[in-house]
């Protein structure tokens, strides 16, 4: 199948080999960083190779991620060695209740030596933005928060700031705790690549949680090695843009795509879904699938990268009707089921 699906002749392929000729000499350089800063960011986790996956499947997409799941699992952690590990600026927004918009995009604020107001640009202003707890940010900051994911830019007193490049927004969630929070609306949840759930470790994963604070307690910090820059995840990008999806896989995402809508092999699913899929789940699902085969050294995309990461992609844009939800079912669960009943040709 993997064959089919290359219809180029190739096997699977080193980074070198994806980066050769196709850009700047750099480029394979910049292959041979992320490869590292991947092995790097997942040395200082334990059990969370799919969440570091989807933190650079993000990067290498131009996406945003929303990380969802029970405190103390390490997902600001996982963040902040991905920060570590890039050239490019980071900075932390804490959620609550009284934050407002210029808190997170800036102001404007009057210098009594000049005589003018000037912009102090906010939080925002950063390549990689680390929201915690959007869902206790009120719903004007929500709304300043989907221009800058939608457009990369701001709007402060009718003017208009462009974002840096690459600008990338990992917002975290608390899956336990809903009193006295805003649920993010589906417009705004439609604006993340992905959704990804973290999930409590098993007793052989929390012994080695364990052992990896007492011994990072006793050592000195571990260096990540030399930062990537800007410059190489936007070279990356590049190369992802240029994966090749055979017309058999595109048809695959299609298909997965319109079964949450009048596809007859899932019509009985289709009962259950209130809001489908719309075309930008479709996007974002060959999207993803073209930078997972990169991180798997590949130039061409196999179903497994598709099938792989669809229930992080379209869960979140599935809404279950009133009475499937009240019966517990979820978007990833309906998405689970559609994989059951889609097939790779």
């Amino acid at each position: 199948m993997t064959e089919e699906f290359s219809e180029r002749g190739g096997s699977s392929l080193s980074h070198d080999a994806l980066d050769q000729g196709s850009g700047p000499a750099g480029a394979t350089r910049g292959a041979h960083a992320l490869a590292s800063l991947q092995r790097s960011v997942e040395a200082g986790l334990v059990g969370r190779t799919a969440l570091v996956e989807r933190l650079l499947i993000a990067l290498l997409t131009g996406g945003h991620l929303l990380v969802e799941g029970p405190p103390g699992l390490a997902k600001t952690r996982a963040v902040k060695r991905l920060a570590s590990g890039l050239a490019s600026s980071f900075s932390r927004i804490q959620c609550t209740p009284d934050l407002m918009p210029a808190d997170l995009t800036g102001t404007q604020v009057f210098r009594p030596e000049t005589g003018r107001f000037e912009f102090v640009s906010g939080p925002i202003f950063h390549s990689l933005v680390l929201v915690d707890e959007i869902n206790r940010a009120p719903p004007k900051v929500q709304s300043a928060l989907l221009e800058a994911m939608a457009e990369s830019q701001v709007t402060v007193g009718g003017v208009t700031y462009p974002l840096p490049s690459p600008f990338m927004v990992v917002a975290t969630q608390n899956s336990i705790e809903h009193e006295g929070t805003f649920p993010l609306p589906e417009a705004q949840l439609d604006r993340f690549l992905m959704h990804v759930l973290v999930e409590l470790p098993d007793a052989a994963s929390e012994l080695r949680i364990l052992e990896l604070v007492e011994r990072e307690a006793s050592e000195t910090s571990a260096v990540l090695g030399e930062p990537v820059a800007g410059e190489a995840i936007l070279r990356a990008r590049e190369t992802v843009a240029g994966i090749h999806l055979a017309p058999a896989l595109k048809d695959y995402v299609v298909r997965l795509v319109m079964a949450t809508r009048n596809d007859p092999v899932a019509s009985d699913i289709q009962g259950e879904i209130e809001h489908a899929v719309s075309p930008r789940g479709t996007l974002a699902l060959a999207a993803g699938a073209r930078a997972r085969a990169y991180l798997k050294g590949r130039d061409y995309a196999v179903p497994e990268d598709v099938s792989a990461i669809a229930p992080d992609i379209l869960s979140h844009r599935l809404i279950p009707t009133w009475r499937a939800a009240a019966e517990g079912t979820t978007g990833r669960t309906l998405v689970a089921r559609l994989l059951e009943r889609v097939e790779p040709h």
